[in-house]
């Protein structure tokens, strides 16, 4: 059952997300012990391998060019770098491994060729691989299936109608074309919203509406939690309540029963003991490391700790799926070997040069002392 029946329609979300906190969670914790395993909890690790500089306006991001937050841009990582940190991630018991990108859309050029060979490497590790890099076309998409990718994370961010207050850069429909192609590629689909940016509770309706009135809903929901980061639009909102996040995801878990319900940014503002009821409530998934994208996040350790208290286990990765091939591109091959080619005929060059023994021709000159007669004989 990917989409809860009971609840297909915006009044009967709203009133199950209005319904008194204890029964709403005792009804998403049974529908969550119905479709997975209650102590499993999946830990993700969130790189960004291209910071800053983005030309988009999404009120929130710090990351957008046009704000002063004090995050540089950077250009791309380099593959071994970003390979070095997803093998430092599964070691702390990452099982995801999610690159994330500040573009606009994805360029069809050797920063993405750079982002393919990524995405193989980290496949061959046994990481899930998740990439965010902005809006994909159906080519590209597939480029990524191809090379392993295990699922693209688009966010909705909020109700199409809420949207355009935070967003002017790129249409709602431009993000649901995004999620079309990446469904079309047969890449898992992971999308959500974030609350806290001073929308309604029918906006977060309005987000999971989106979601019901899709085919095939995604199978992965973030809920974020504003991080109200100074220069950003956005600096001045209110941080949410704790009762606020455990409403979100109890609503998503049961309106999605199939869906793993990502408890994603914004947890260092909640207590141990608001996480556990997430967890309680459905949410299946954290961001581990120090750090999502620019914004802080609480370290392996203090995770760690948590699951002890709570008795939680890391979930391992491909248990709701199969792990992708990685097979070879054809771009790059292809680019490969005409640098090969380019290569073989420079050095057939310098060889033919030498064979050649060229040598250049004596010009003779002629004595500057000698007079007119002497030069006539």
């Amino acid at each position: 059952m990917k989409v809860n029946p009971q609840y297909n329609s915006k009044e009967k979300l709203l009133a199950l997300y209005n319904k008194p906190l204890l029964e709403l969670v005792y009804e998403a914790a049974t529908i969550h012990r119905e479709y997975h395993n209650p102590r499993e909890v999946q830990m993700s690790s969130l790189i960004s391998i291209k910071t800053g500089g983005c030309s988009e306006d999404c009120g929130y991001c710090p990351q957008a060019a046009r704000y002063n937050t004090g995050v540089d841009a950077e250009r791309l990582m380099d593959v071994g770098m970003v390979i070095e940190r997803a093998r430092n991630a599964k070691k702390n018991g990452s099982s995801r491994l999610c690159m994330g990108a500040a573009w606009r859309e994805v360029k069809d050029n050797r920063d993405f060729d750079n982002v393919i060979e990524m995405v193989q490497q980290v496949n061959s590790m046994g990481m899930e691989v998740c990439c965010t890099l902005g809006m994909l076309s159906d080519d590209q998409a597939k480029r990524l299936k191809n090379a392993g990718l295990y699922a693209y994370n688009h966010n909705l961010d909020s109700s199409e109608e809420y949207y355009t207050d935070v967003i002017s850069t790129r249409e709602y429909n431009d993000r649901l074309n995004t999620i079309e192609n990446v469904r079309d590629a047969g890449i898992s689909v992971c999308s959500g919203g974030i609350i806290g940016m001073g929308e309604k509770i029918e906006d977060r309706i309005g987000l999971l509406m989106s979601y019901m009135k899709m085919d095939n809903p995604p199978e992965s929901i973030p809920i974020n939690a504003l991080v109200a980061v100074e220069g950003t639009p956005l600096e001045d909102q209110k941080e949410i309540e704790s009762w606020e996040i455990i409403r979100m995801v109890a609503t998503t878990r049961i309106a999605f029963p199939e869906s793993v319900v990502r408890l994603s940014a914004g947890r260092t503002s909640l207590s141990m003991e608001t996480q556990g009821m997430c967890f309680m409530a459905g949410a299946g998934s954290i961001f581990a490391g120090d750090k999502l994208l620019t914004t802080p996040n609480p370290e392996f350790n203090e995770d760690s700790e948590m699951f002890n208290i709570l008795g939680l286990i890391p979930k391992k990765p491909f248990q709701d799926g199969c792990q992708p091939e990685s097979n070879k591109d054809l771009i790059i091959e292809n680019k490969k070997a005409l640098a090969e080619k380019r290569k073989k005929e420079l050095e057939t060059a310098r060889e033919n040069t030498i064979k050649l023994k060229f040598k250049p021709r004596v010009i003779k000159t002629v004595d500057s002392s000698l007079n007119e007669k002497q030069l006539s004989k």
